[in-house]
């Protein structure tokens, strides 16, 4: 293909399903990320996209597929793209979390990821994994059967992928909770107060983390891309689904929210789930759903209803008491073929922003489809236990720096076993890892918090040492093969909180949840070890648990973090560093050439 040729087929996404000698097919596609004009909410806003669309991209391919993605960054921004949910195996320097498996696509120059897809199909999806980018970086990853194989539910007349997303033209950075005993209350700092940011995500990203503010707050939450019209200036910014009366859609559903858990619903409509993070379930019917961000649902939805026109709509899951969101809510209209349009659609009633009842129902209802062949049972034996605390912690602010952190003098940190996760700089910790190289992190990452207390009680917030983490580069280092379950606990320092946790490289075992303190006496009879629900993210209930389990069978670096943006570069993270296998099929391959050089 001649130069010419080539650069105009990537700017309009390139994409060849060709056969390698082996017969696998390839998947290829070009991304071009760069400032693009959104006009959205009544402003003209740059953001950072991907070939001049938002939600980027759809990716689609098969099981056993390769897919081969040429990233070009025209951005002003560092970057990388993450492979939510892909397994990555034996191609863990695809996997895409800055400084972690590879270091950052700096502007001006590319990377080419290339990865196969092994025993997946569902809806998973790709973001950026740097900062507050993935707010407009994102698209979906859908994964079908192989050729000759079928869905384990009848064949949909259409499938659908709904992204849900936020819109951030201005963001309040001046609120932040103010630290009084036991108790908090929302708080404005007088030296910023009423301020509202109208500028790029990435900016005001960078500042919010710089003061060691609160979270960042969405001005409109979208379906698609668009509002809808609840949002000013949004009246033709609305999704729009039109469907055929007695037809069955496949809708697969993607929270790409970078703070918030959300509810989906739809009027007068049941929705049956078949799969959560492209894992298969049993049919589960519903008329509701809760995601947190970072999860995807598939659900079939026929269109069983009178002839006419019915909202689909998505508000916050936001029990925190005191901490400020985006309460509004997004919609998009479903339109029967031949529906009157004089008629006013029909809107669903939406959960209460604080109904946990309602999500954690969602939540813990769905179990695996045992019969679907990809499915492997729970491993019983359990090489490496872990007990792990997650929540909110202070640091103290940076000499001759204003911080606008809890307490006087100090900002918002977050840890995992009171160990605030600290990325390295000069070297990814996979080379690391690769290449034998030390100083990078450490392997002492502890299994259990360093002293027992009442996780969940907010009289915690009373002793103040215990709200500072140390800083670090802490990991576990696991064996090849071996079956880790953790034991995942929120707590109440800075308040009680739900924690979205993403593990990459690796589907888990969601044994059981609950709310309160993990009481392994009586939780453990709690365990589902015959069909349990598999993800990759799991939303930890708020002032509560969960236990995953999973098998470490894939070497090289693998990231476990909260995916609400805020908490990452905060420290609520880890790392597990999964040591080769005993032969050449079980051990990672060296770097591709062009691997990004800090």
């Amino acid at each position: 293909m001649g130069c010419h040729v080539y650069l105009f087929a990537c700017s309009l996404l390139l994409l060849v399903a060709a056969s390698t000698a082996s017969g696998e097919r390839i998947v290829e596609h070009t991304f071009n990320v760069r400032n693009w004009t959104l006009n959205r909410l009544c402003n003209s806003q740059v953001i950072t996209a991907v070939n001049d669309s938002l939600p980027g991209p759809t990716i689609h391919a098969r099981d056993g597929d390769v897919l081969i993605i040429h990233v070009f960054n025209e951005s002003p921004y560092n970057l990388t793209i993450h492979w939510h949910g892909i397994f990555q195996m034996l191609s863990a320097w695809a996997d895409g979390p800055d400084m972690v498996t590879q270091c950052p696509i700096r502007p001006g120059t590319k990377y080419t990821y290339k990865f196969k897809i092994i025993r997946q199909e569902g809806t998973l999806w790709w973001h950026g994994h740097l900062s507050a980018i993935r707010a407009t970086v994102y698209g979906a990853l859908i994964i079908r059967p192989r050729a000759r194989n079928s869905y384990p539910f009848p064949k949909p007349y259409r499938e659908v992928p709904i992204l849900l997303g936020i819109l951030t033209h201005r963001i309040l950075i001046h609120s932040f909770i103010m630290f009084h005993g036991s108790r908090f209350q929302l708080t404005n700092s007088n030296a910023v107060a009423g301020e509202w940011w109208n500028t790029n995500v990435m900016d005001v990203d960078r500042e919010a983390i710089a003061l060691g503010s609160g979270p960042n707050i969405s001005d409109a939450y979208t379906i698609n891309g668009l509002p809808g019209d609840l949002y000013p200036c949004s009246r033709h910014k609305m999704y729009k689904l039109k469907v055929k009366q007695g037809k069955t859609y496949l809708l697969r559903i993607i929270n790409g929210a970078v703070e918030n858990q959300l509810f989906y619903k739809i009027a007068n409509h049941k929705m049956t789930v078949v799969a959560i993070d492209a894992c298969y379930t049993n049919p589960y019917v519903t008329d509701v759903l809760a995601i947190s961000p970072g999860q995807t649902v598939d659900v079939l939805l026929t269109a069983d209803q009178p002839v006419g026109s019915y909202y689909m709509a998505a508000r916050p899951y936001a029990p925190v008491v005191g901490l400020p969101f985006d309460n509004t809510t997004t919609r998009g209209v479903i339109v029967y073929d031949r529906a009157p349009s004089s008629r006013k659609p029909l809107m669903p009633l939406l959960p209460s922003f604080n109904d946990t009842p309602t999500a954690h129902k969602f939540y813990t209802n769905p179990t695996s489809l045992i019969s679907w062949p990809l499915w492997d049972p729970v491993p019983l034996k359990v090489d490496h236990e872990m007990f792990v605390t997650v929540g909110m912690a202070v640091e103290a602010c940076p000499p001759n720096t204003t911080c606008l952190g809890p307490i006087r003098g100090t900002r918002f940190s977050a840890s995992m076993n009171n160990e605030s996760f600290v990325l390295p700089t000069g070297l990814s910790m996979l080379q690391a890892f690769y290449f034998n190289v030390g100083g990078v992190y450490t392997t002492d990452f502890p299994a259990k918090p360093p002293i027992e207390f009442d996780y969940t009680n907010l009289a915690i917030n009373n002793n103040l040492p215990m709200l500072f983490a140390p800083k670090g580069t802490k990991v576990t280092k696991l064996k090849f093969n071996s079956t880790v379950e953790m034991v995942l606990q929120n707590i109440a320092i800075l308040g009680r909180d739900n924690h979205p946790m993403h593990l990459h490289g690796f589907n888990f075992y969601v044994l059981a949840q609950g709310f309160g303190n993990y009481n392994p006496t009586t939780d453990r009879r709690k365990f589902n070890l015959i069909n349990p629900q598999m993800r990759n993210t799991i939303a930890v209930p708020f002032g509560g648990w969960a236990v995953i389990r999973f098998v470490a069978n894939n070497p090289g670096v693998w990231f476990m973090h909260c995916h609400i943006e805020a908490h990452v570069p905060m420290g609520m993270a880890t790392a597990f560093v999964v040591e080769n296998g005993p032969t050449p099929e079980t051990t990672l391959p060296p770097p591709p050439a062009d691997l990004p050089i800090c």
